[in-house]
């Protein structure tokens, strides 16, 4: 039995395109930084946000290759409120004393 994979989600080429895209994403911080005062982000930041990025966009397509094609909307929006909601709790501690 082989397992054909078709559409971006089941090509291996889409760890290059999540990894372009976390760099895209973090060069909105790094060019803040140098227009403005209020964006002050350290290493451990860019290397921190890169791996919350990076990891939790690959974990989705690795789920994802796993279910049924009609759950991965719902699979998507949970990996993105999971998302914002660790970064939001790194940030700021919105729960917890984590970002404080």
């Amino acid at each position: 039995m082989s397992i054909t994979r078709t559409g971006i989600i089941g090509r291996n080429r889409v760890f290059a395109w999540i990894g372009l895209g976390t760099g895209i994403v973090l060069l909105v911080p790094a060019v803040a930084m140098q227009l403005t005062r209020q964006v002050n982000w350290t290493a451990a930041d860019f290397i921190v946000m890169g791996v919350l990025l990076f990891g939790s966009a690959s974990v989705f397509v690795l789920v994802a290759r796993r279910v049924p094609r009609k759950y991965r909307v719902a699979i998507g929006v949970f990996f993105a409120l999971a998302l914002c909601y660790v970064w939001a709790e790194l940030a700021v501690g919105i729960f917890t004393n984590l970002g404080s």
